[in-house]
């Protein structure tokens, strides 16, 4: 497989202040069934070791929780069950972080300034040895809080410039860059010389793609066009139209559910018989509803992945099953028992008191860590996965077929190089 290595510098990381749509839902669309017989046999297939009972016993060490919960807007409180899952599942089985238990301190951000400034000012009146944030877009107003009393600041991916470059923030994917890297590569492995991004037309969302997709793209030897989609368009032929009239080999779709259902409606007006790769924000109800066939014709790029038959997913499926088995498996789940369990796993050669600077110093020596959800790929968190963001710990894709109803198959794992 041919490698790409697009630079991504400090001018690029100014921009990635992208909102929650592009982030919202990082998981695949998936059988979210909690019935007891699937649930019983979930826990059943859980790789040899995973349940093995290895009890925390030392001093407790605090984590804090910030999720998205109960806002007017947003709310996920599915995210926050599946890393409380985890968290019961590494006290009862992987002696908890350095062999102590984990008590957690949750704060619910309404996903507004105001809520995430006051979530990150109580982490640092609890003294969390560090926090795992499941889902945000407000990263920028809390992450110079929290690193700045010398909290490490984590989850399962960033979205804004200052939490991606600060050397105290750790994400166990690549998030955003890295799919963006990932389709660039993908257009070049498949013998495109041309590709169109639809985006929300949101400045954020526009600037970030510009400033992260074509330099990607320009060094895979591919041009990219962005084409925005304002926010909100039921129809969305004309726009579309414009933007595949030169007959690009690959189109990509960023954006939320509304906006990528009326995408795909266009590329079937237009009739668009090229590559197809979306977010996981596109694969809602509504647009499996609206756009199901196009959507069974296109790719998925992501970093989370729980339905499928790889060691990650089983384990996911097993803990989830024990611990949280009334609680959906898609979506924020996903990403919520990522960002916990990633953090567990990156700290897991703490030593000493659980304060948050032995805490800081196990993750920086965390290598070649299995990723959760992470359909194998392993992180690094020396500051060198993606390069001049400090943050992520990993720079891989996952790249999945779609059907009509918004299930994925055949998932492989694409690392990528800087």
């Amino acid at each position: 497989m041919r490698h790409l290595t697009p630079q991504i510098g400090r001018r690029t990381a100014a921009a990635l202040a992208v909102p929650l749509l592009v982030f919202g839902a990082a998981a695949c669309a998936e059988d979210t069934s909690t019935d007891s017989n699937a649930a019983e046999g979930a826990v059943s297939s859980a790789p040899e070791g995973t349940f093995q009972g290895t009890k925390a016993e030392g001093s407790p060490i605090k984590i804090g929780v910030i999720n998205s919960e109960d806002g007017p807007a947003i709310s996920q409180p599915e995210g926050r069950l599946a890393a409380d899952a985890a968290v019961k599942y590494a006290n009862e089985n992987l002696g908890g972080i350095g062999g102590h238990p984990i008590e957690t301190f949750v704060c619910k951000s309404k996903e507004d300034t105001a809520s995430a400034t006051d979530c990150a000012n109580q982490m640092v009146e609890q003294k969390v040895a560090a926090v795992a944030v499941l889902n945000t877009a407000h990263g920028d107003a809390m992450a110079p809080i929290i690193t700045g009393a010398g909290i490490p600041y984590t989850g399962y991916n960033g979205a804004g410039g200052t939490e991606l470059r600060s050397d105290k923030s750790f994400f166990w994917t690549g998030g955003f860059p890295s799919v963006l890297i990932g389709m660039a590569q993908y257009a070049a492995e498949h013998g495109h010389k041309t590709a169109t991004l639809f985006v929300t037309d949101n400045a954020a969302v526009v600037g970030s793609t510009e400033a992260m997709g074509k330099p990607a793209f320009e060094k895979a030897g591919v041009t990219l066009t962005v084409a925005p989609i304002p926010l909100g368009t039921p129809d969305a032929s004309s726009q579309v139209a414009a933007g595949v009239k030169d007959k690009p080999g690959m189109v990509g779709l960023v954006g939320d559910a509304t906006m990528c259902t009326s995408t795909l409606k266009g590329l079937t007006t237009v009739q668009y018989s090229g590559d197809m790769l979306v977010v996981s924000p596109c694969i809602e109800d509504s647009t499996i509803e609206g756009a199901g066939e196009a959507l069974g014709k296109s790719k998925v790029v992501t970093s989370t992945s729980g339905g499928g038959s790889d060691k990650e997913s089983l384990i996911y499926r097993a803990v989830m099953a024990k611990y949280a088995p009334d609680t959906s498996l898609g979506g924020a789940s996903q990403t919520g028992f990522q960002s916990m369990l990633g953090l567990i796993r990156a700290a897991a050669s703490l030593t000493g008191e659980p304060t948050a600077a032995n805490t800081m110093t196990a993750i920086r020596a965390a290598a070649d860590v299995p990723i959760p959800l992470g359909g194998g790929a392993t992180m690094t968190c020396n500051g060198t996965a993606l390069a001049g963001l400090k943050a992520p710990c990993a720079n891989y894709v996952l790249v999945g077929d779609l059907d009509d109803k918004g299930k994925s198959s055949d998932v492989s794992l694409i690392q990528l190089n800087k």
